[in-house]
């Protein structure tokens, strides 16, 4: 089958699919003739199962450790389902946090908001989580490739200048002023598609298969 197909049968995005490829959740057959990838009965079925556990909300490292054999399906679910109890009753917290406002009948201009930090912060401490745990999750996703892109900026920034400085330095045995120019153009062309290339990687995480999966 072509990816088309197994999109229809299943009901799951080109997209994941290549994404659950890419995790090495999936591992399909390639045409030897044309390279294109072929999908089998066992694809389709294991993707069934891999939509049910992440329908389920189950991590993508856990499903790899079932498939594997690391981790049992019954131990996997049960410590899947003592997070889910927790996640419960932070918004539970939440919701009675929203309705002890909407009983205040606060108003945005006169809210005493720290007042109401105070009540969190002591919730926070017996365990609440107020915080979007997939905001913590997407930052740490992001911190390697913005601190990678980062340093190679800061080395294209550092090169050009060298070799400002260097031609400034040293008029009597200095290059032309084309190859000045064009290696000044060479930086910055690296600089922009690194920034590009980053652009691209931030608006993936932010709209990647934790999202798209909700909306099967």
């Amino acid at each position: 089958m072509k990816i088309n197909e197994v999109e229809q049968k299943v009901g799951i995005t080109k997209k994941n699919i290549r994404f659950y490829e890419q995790e090495g959740l999936l591992k399909p057959e390639r045409n030897v003739q044309n390279g294109y990838r072929e999908y089998s009965e066992e694809d389709l079925i294991l993707l069934q199962k891999i939509k049910l556990l992440r329908k389920l909300s189950v991590p993508i490292e856990e499903i790899r450790k079932i498939e594997t054999g690391t981790l049992t399906m019954d131990d996997a679910l049960r410590r899947h389902h003592i997070y889910l109890e927790r996640e419960q009753k932070n918004i539970e917290e939440m919701r009675f946090f929203c309705q002890m406002l909407m009983d205040g009948d606060e108003r945005f201009s006169s809210l005493d908001a720290s007042s109401y930090l105070e009540k969190m912060a002591h919730m926070e401490k017996e365990g609440t989580r107020f915080m979007n745990v997939q905001v913590k999750d997407r930052k740490r996703k992001l911190f390697a490739p913005f601190m990678m892109s980062f340093i190679m900026i800061a080395l294209m920034i550092w090169f050009s200048a060298f070799v400002i400085w260097a031609y400034i330095a040293n008029p009597t045995d200095r290059p032309p002023m084309p190859f000045l120019i064009l290696t000044i153009a060479i930086s910055l062309v690296i600089i922009l598609g690194i920034l590009w290339n980053l652009w691209k990687r931030y608006k993936e995480i932010e709209g990647g298969e934790e999202d798209a999966a909700a909306k099967y």
